[in-house]
């Protein structure tokens, strides 16, 4: 699919304003950096795991362990759909991102952050905060999803 989507950005090239071409690029460029980001990343998260594991330094029984093991799997998979968000601009497929990706990113930041929380440290406050911006974020992206479903209905 994003080779179509290249190949209809490479066709469409003349048709475009200058802006547009430029906010192609620089989400191009943008696409590159992040999946080089997560090439290095994957590629240092899957050597510490298993030379941690075959050598025995890395017990993934360990809580703590496990709490790191997994936000690193986390930041991967945020970089991942932010990278795959990003496809979408440089082929034009949308002109800009969606609110309701932008929100779905953040809610999988959250769960992150919560994965990688260590309740012996954490304030109330703190966990507080954490639980009502997962709230917020929640309830923003289900009235957005709900808008959207209500525009589709009465479209129709």
């Amino acid at each position: 699919m994003p080779s179509t989507g290249l190949k209809r950005l490479r066709d469409d090239w003349q048709l475009l304003s200058y802006y547009q071409r430029f906010e192609s690029v620089v989400a191009l460029i943008l696409t590159l950096i992040v999946g080089l980001i997560i090439v290095v990343a994957l590629f240092r998260l899957t050597l510490a795991v298993v030379s941690g594991v075959l050598l025995g330094a890395l017990d993934p029984l360990s809580h703590e362990v496990f709490q790191t093991v997994f936000g690193e799997i986390m930041t991967l998979l945020i970089a991942l759909e932010f990278n795959h968000t990003l496809q979408y601009v440089v082929t034009r497929q949308q002109s800009i991102i969606q609110t309701s990706v932008v929100l779905l990113i953040a809610m999988l930041a959250l769960a992150r952050k919560f994965i990688i929380l260590d309740l012996q440290t954490v304030t109330e406050g703190q966990l507080f905060g954490l639980a009502a911006a997962t709230l917020a974020l929640g309830a923003t992206y289900w009235l957005l999803r709900e808008r959207q479903a209500n525009k589709g209905a009465s479209g129709a």
